[in-house]
């Protein structure tokens, strides 16, 4: 338990979820970027040309995207971990400790919609 009773360790927790919200979408549109990148060779090489499979650039910006998932679900872990450890009194009165917690959460399933869609929206 913390001894501080200070509400800037809530804060500085609640900072470095937002960090680790940050960092996910920075894994998230990596993997877009790459995923999005192999359709766009595969797009502009000329048909008479041996064709490049899309399938590591599927795999490699699903990878990402996915890894971008977990690590918005495991800086809740965290995060909630951390809260668990904190006095009342470090807490604001009245203060959402749980937005970052849901923008994390949304942000988690929002790649893996990207991700099914990826494997399952293709034609």
């Amino acid at each position: 338990m913390s001894e501080l009773n200070d509400p800037r360790v809530f804060f500085a927790a609640e900072r470095t979820l937002l960090a680790w919200t940050r960092t996910s979408l920075t894994l998230m549109a990596f993997g877009f970027v790459i995923e999005r990148f192999g359709l766009f060779v595969h797009i502009l090489m000329p048909k008479e040309s041996a064709a490049l499979p899309r399938t590591l650039s599927l795999w490699t910006g699903s990878a990402f995207i996915l890894l971008g998932a977990i690590v918005a679900v495991i800086s809740v872990i965290q995060y909630r971990a951390v809260l668990r450890t904190l006095k009342p009194v470090e807490i604001p009165a009245g203060y959402w400790v749980n937005t970052g917690v849901i923008t994390n959460l949304l942000l988690a399933v929002i790649g893996l919609v990207i991700t099914f869609y990826f494997f399952h929206g293709l034609s």
